[in-house]
């Protein structure tokens, strides 16, 4: 796999959930609807999918289950992070094993590493698989960015790190990024509200939360942008931003498993402490926003 092949839209899936467990079923249905929606890929176990409090055991096991119902047809990105190395190590081996064809590897969080240690970190990571790895960068979770300098450090001595999910809410970021990496180099966007911003500014797609819900329709934004249709493109953002905005009410992915159960696309909305259900009044505010999406989209 390239770093090309990741351009377009790769759904972070959330983590089905029922009475406590991962809800297989719900998890089967719910790949289909995201093929069948035309994304290139889906990252199992990010932070969308409840990485923090899964056990390492349910973590791989998730991925299996991703990877046996894909068969093959789009990408698996594995959510093989950790703020510890060795235990990122473990999870990339074990993920490869359960089938990812790629990993997602975040900054690592709370202790808070240099520069140096952010390259070193990754470098371990790189060394045990030669599927490609996407570095997130999302300081706003990990208290640290990984700087331009070391992304590039990375791409240079290690080809198959080839990709970052940008979500530190900057376009001046992107373009930075753009001008020192080159056009070969895969920017996605973290947030899908700056999917179209950012892929004027050199990304080539977005790691989406909202595809949980409307598949085709992220889909669509982003092949409109990456075609330079750019009057479509434009006019479909306006439409979907509120659901875009109304998504992270209320800390990711609750308000979208919200929505998906809503929607009759989970059987449950539940989540992991210490997430809890939304407030009354964000589901209030969540479901009109659902009610004028199906309106003005379908």
């Amino acid at each position: 796999m390239k770093a090309y092949d990741f351009n377009g839209v790769h759904t972070a899936l959330v983590t089905p959930l029922r009475e406590g467990k991962v809800c297989k079923k719900d998890t089967e249905r719910l790949i289909e609807a995201q093929i069948a929606g035309g994304v290139q890929g889906v990252v199992a176990v990010g932070t969308t999918g409840e990485s923090p409090t899964l056990d390492t055991d349910d973590h791989i096991d998730f991925i299996r289950l991703v990877a046996k119902k894909v068969e093959g047809r789009i990408p698996v990105i594995a959510g093989s992070g950790s703020n510890c190395t060795e235990e990122a190590i473990d999870l990339v081996r074990r993920s490869d094993k359960a089938g990812a064809v790629a990993h997602l590897q975040v900054a690592p969080y709370y202790n808070k590493p240099s520069q140096e240690g952010l390259f070193r970190h990754f470098s371990a990571i790189a060394e045990v698989t030669h599927h490609p790895i996407i570095l997130y960068s999302i300081p706003g979770r990990c208290g640290i960015a990984i700087e331009i300098d070391t992304v590039a450090r990375l791409y240079e001595k290690y080809p198959h790190v080839c990709a970052i999910k940008e979500a530190g809410g900057s376009c001046d970021r992107v373009s930075r990024l753009y001008q020192k990496l080159g056009a070969e180099y895969c920017i996605l966007s973290g947030d899908d509200s700056l999917t179209l911003p950012f892929i004027t500014c050199g990304a080539t797609g977005v790691i989406s939360v909202a595809s949980n819900l409307i598949p085709a329709q992220v889909v669509t934004l982003v092949q409109s942008a990456l075609k330079g249709q750019w009057t479509e493109a434009i006019a479909l953002n306006h439409k979907l931003y509120p659901i875009f905005r109304d998504l992270f009410i209320e800390p990711n992915p609750v308000p979208c498993k919200y929505a998906m159960h809503r929607w009759e696309m989970l059987s449950s909305p539940e989540v992991m402490l210490p997430l809890c259900e939304m407030t009354d009044a964000s589901k209030i505010q969540l479901s009109a926003t659902l009610e004028e999406l199906k309106r003005t989209v379908g």
